[in-house]
């Protein structure tokens, strides 16, 4: 993607941690003749061989991971926040903006099975049950129930490049970039806190 020098980011361990928090993305491809996305959850982890990696899986209904097999290149597109920028805010005339955080990660896919695809099913559903009162395992389900796992198609994708962009106002003032902070604040959406707290971070950096 196109990111100016400006908003470029490539502090690898502020990436790995929005990967993780951000894991819902959309996976495109090239199927059937034409750019196909699907939105499922890619989660950042080490796969078996101690290697860095994206997990994920699609439903078998869908034609997307045919097209692993005749080219395996892939894009997954990760979003975290983002708000309009009101120019009304500024102390002087501007155009308005968008500020937001983004990570696109480059690859190549590998559909996995058995053992890996039992690992990295592990480590999806590990991760979001943390937090429930009985959590599920993966472990002690049963064979019934572990039949559903022959109706999606599993896979990781072997990360070979990865592009971060975080548009945070960085080219205002500080008077400006403050008075942004405040209006941001006094919106009713969780974006424009979320944006207005990231670009306190950013700025303190």
């Amino acid at each position: 993607m196109y990111i100016p020098e400006l908003y470029k980011n490539e502090n690898a361990e502020e990436i790995r941690n929005f990967l993780k928090s951000n894991s819902f993305g959309i996976l495109v491809n090239q199927t059937e003749g034409k750019l196909w996305g699907t939105h499922i959850p890619l989660e950042l982890e080490t796969n078996t061989q101690g290697k860095e990696v994206l997990f994920g899986h699609v439903s078998k209904e869908n034609p997307q991971w045919k097209a692993f097999k005749n080219s395996n290149d892939v894009l997954a597109i990760f979003s975290g926040p983002h708000s309009y920028i009101s120019s009304s805010w500024y102390d002087h005339e501007n155009v308005p903006t968008w500020n937001y955080i983004a990570v696109h990660v480059y690859g190549k896919t590998r559909i996995i099975e058995g053992d890996e695809m039992l690992f990295a099913l592990k480590k999806l559903v590990d991760k979001y049950e943390a937090a429930s009162k009985n959590p599920v395992k993966i472990e002690n389900l049963s064979a019934e129930t572990m039949k559903q796992t022959e109706g999606f198609v599993a896979f990781e994708i072997e990360i070979t490049e990865i592009q971060a962009v975080t548009k945070l106002s960085q080219n205002r003032d500080d008077k400006n970039h403050s008075a942004i902070i405040s209006e941001l604040e006094k919106c009713p959406h969780q974006n424009a806190h979320d944006i207005a707290r990231e670009m306190t971070k950013q700025r303190k950096q």
